[in-house]
């Protein structure tokens, strides 16, 4: 007996047939299948994008040519100041929704065939996480549409300690902070192994020697956000540990603290080209990923 979801498919895929028979604008709408491959590609597009804004703005910031370091919310609140502002925000936002939807497929209808073994479920998992963080970055790009703040890293920045506030208002909340402490430091140091173990290129459909040339971009990109990840997580640990709330801040902050190091500004220009090789990495993903999006709308496939 055919599950709800596939009869849902099946009933969508009759009505769009019989609307094809039926109206000569429909028939020159692509399959579905293309649709999703075209709105994933974009949205690989949009993710590339992001990171390379980001890796560039640290970038300046280490050689002191602007203010301060920024993350992903920080870029996309300088790509509001920009002209067409509006114009980019839109776009943006659009495009990482794309790309959750995406990993939507991905996590629950296993676009990727991962399968529903043990290795299978985690990278099932991940990308459902991955697609969750994109999805409130794309929600962020599409609330400054609305309304922007004067000061957008001062407005994160209270956001966040009046959320570690709140968890340190709990039940043993210090320890609850220093924990989520941890599972940032332990995000970090899984993207590092992650860099080490992976085959980047499996999902590519590229020529050997095109793969060859651009592995090691994926490789120091997915380093990069490891690392980059150890700051904020230290700072957290801390809050928690003090149960001081006002040490929670935000990632571009985090970054600045490392700047203030002997050898800051060199530690954060090799992060920031670390974020620029993983932006062009999502742009080599938007042209030769293999998008297999799912036949079958079952999530146990």
């Amino acid at each position: 007996m055919p599950s709800p979801l596939a009869s849902l498919r099946s009933r969508l895929a009759r009505a769009g047939d019989f609307g094809r028979r039926k109206s000569p604008v429909l028939r020159r709408v692509p399959p579905l299948q293309d649709l999703l491959e075209l709105a994933a590609r974009i949205g690989y597009g949009a993710r590339g994008f992001v990171y390379l804004s980001v890796g560039l703005l640290i970038l300046l910031a280490a050689a002191d040519l602007i203010g301060d370091a920024v993350g992903t919310k920080g870029a996309i609140a300088w790509m509001a100041e920009r002209p067409f502002g509006r114009l980019w925000l839109l776009l943006v936002g659009l495009g990482l929704s794309a790309f959750v939807m995406w990993r939507m497929l991905q996590a629950v209808f296993d676009a990727d065939h991962e399968g529903t073994g043990r290795h299978g479920l985690m990278t099932r998992m991940s990308q459902a996480f991955s697609g969750l963080s994109y999805g409130f970055l794309a929600f962020n790009a599409f609330a400054m549409l609305i309304h922007k703040p004067d000061d957008p890293a001062a407005a994160d920045e209270a956001r966040s300690q009046e959320q570690a506030a709140t968890v340190l208002a709990l039940p043993w909340g210090n320890w609850l902070l220093a924990g989520a402490g941890l599972v940032l430091l332990g995000i970090g140091i899984a993207n590092v192994s992650r860099a080490w173990r992976e085959d980047f290129t499996e999902y590519l459909a590229c020529s050997p020697k095109t793969c060859r040339r651009v592995a090691p971009l994926a490789r120091a990109g997915v380093i990069a956000r490891g690392l980059a990840y150890v700051p904020l997580a230290i700072l957290v640990i801390l809050a928690g540990l003090r149960s001081k709330a006002s040490d929670v801040t935000t990632f571009g902050s985090a970054l600045d603290a490392v700047e203030r190091q002997p050898g800051g500004p060199w530690i954060l220009a090799l992060a920031a080209l670390g974020f620029v090789a993983f932006g062009a990495f999502s742009f080599i993903e938007a042209r030769f990923r293999r998008i297999r999006p799912p036949k079958d709308l079952n999530p146990l496939t």
